[in-house]
């Protein structure tokens, strides 16, 4: 969102982008603010583990403000409350009408492909009287399509990627627009992993456009015993203009400084894109290629992120400039987040075998986390002022913002995200 905000203080109204549509925070969030939980793990020795099987499960967690938990709601009942079929490994995200579409997955655990494929979709609430969506995508897309990528799109249909295919998905007509394959071969989802964002959308179109960056130009017919841990990740990204001018352009391919297995994308209140994590060589998944490090099917972890400028002309828009690397590997079961104050927060990291913990190993069970400041955060900022606790669902409000002495006023730019 832009504004004028050329007096000391102003107020600006946020309003939504045409057709009231509303976008994603990531996976597993509904429109009342609570987080969902879809699928998970069956019981892996049911003598010593009192839990239910995971697979079929969707966990509702209740927004609560006490940082020690008090009041805070988790609700499951795996008897009233459940998916259609058994999910290991699927992704979902928030579509239109505020509801939880997930998407895909395997019905067992598996050591690196997708070899018991649940190509289908469902919706939480359920819609279709409860009965899951073949996917054709989904089968076209074995056997390296665990954790696809999806985005809602301003006019509330869906951006899908697999392996190195993507489509479009129209909920309301149940219909699939192929759209041109991820160039270069290159494959993007587990085992293969790479990252995907949907870019900050911008006024007056909020024209929608999709970068995804990282995975492996490996063949997904080799058997895993053949890939090593020692093969390159690539260093591609790919970005396309979702409108009908853009997509008959394709793919615009980039080039990261390093390649990246298993990185991850932030979107940075500043417009930019973090991507953070990952390793250099190798894939996803535990002890499954021929040379595993120690039960890490990746070696060579990045350590130092990079910045993606997507306003930046093509060829400049890399830059690893005020950014310090890490000491700590974060390679498979890692994870980032951006925070409410807008530094980034970095955790996880386990390449090894259920259950237990795992150490004196190159890749071991790691619990420390670390925070990373961005280049802002050591600059003064806008304050917002009046800005409501909650907000009721497609609603528009208005808060004040008050510019600190000596920062420039005009033509602002205000990244507005759910978090």
């Amino acid at each position: 969102m832009q504004a004028d905000l050329a007096h000391n203080r102003k107020s600006i109204t946020i309003v939504g982008p045409p057709n009231n549509r509303v976008y994603p925070p990531g996976p597993g969030a509904s429109f009342l603010a609570t987080e969902v939980s879809v699928g998970g793990n069956a019981v892996e020795s049911p003598a010593t583990e009192p839990d239910a099987d995971g697979r079929m499960m969707i966990r509702l967690l209740e927004p609560c403000t006490d940082p020690n938990g008090v009041g805070c709601t988790i609700f499951e009942d795996a008897a009233t409350l459940h998916l259609t079929t058994t999910r290991w490994y699927p992704s979902s995200l928030r579509i239109f009408d505020g509801s939880l579409m997930v998407i895909g997955g395997i019905h067992e655990t598996t050591s690196f492909y997708n070899n018991d494929s649940v190509s289908s979709f469902e919706f939480f609430p359920p819609k279709d009287n409860g009965v899951a969506r073949p996917s054709a995508f989904l089968e076209r897309s074995l056997p390296v399509n665990l954790f696809p990528r999806g985005f809602s799109l301003p006019d509330g249909r869906v951006f899908m990627i697999a392996n190195n295919q993507t489509i479009i998905y129209d909920i309301e007509a149940k219909t699939e627009t192929i759209l041109p394959d991820i160039p270069n071969g290159v494959r993007v989802t587990n085992p293969f992993d790479g990252t995907a964002t949907l870019l900050p959308l911008s006024p007056p179109l909020y024209t929608p456009e999709i970068l995804v960056c990282g995975g492996s130009n490996s063949s997904d017919t080799t058997p895993p015993d053949q890939h090593s841990s020692q093969d390159p990740a690539s260093d591609q990204c790919s970005r396309i203009v979702v409108t009908p001018e853009g997509i008959q352009r394709g793919w615009i391919v980039e080039r990261m400084p390093e390649g990246r297995v298993m990185p991850e994308m932030i979107l940075l209140p500043d417009g930019r894109v973090l991507i953070i994590n990952g390793a250099a060589t190798g894939y996803a998944s535990i002890g499954s290629v021929r040379d595993p490090i120690g039960n890490s099917n990746a070696d060579h972890a990045v350590l130092r992120p990079v910045l993606y400028d997507p306003n930046a002309p093509l060829g400049q828009r890399f830059s690893n400039d005020g950014l310090p690397s890490s000491e700590i590997a974060r390679v498979y079961h890692s994870t980032v987040t951006l925070t409410p104050n807008g530094n980034i927060f970095v955790a996880g990291s386990n390449p090894n075998q259920n259950p237990g913990v795992v150490n004196n190993t190159k890749f071991h069970t790691e619990f420390r986390a670390e925070y990373l400041n961005p280049p802002y955060m050591s600059v003064a900022r806008p304050e917002l002022h009046n800005v409501p606790a909650t907000l009721p669902f497609n609603h528009t409000f208005t808060v004040d913002v008050t510019m600190p002495p000596g920062l420039e006023a005009r033509n602002v730019q205000g990244t507005f995200q759910c978090l």
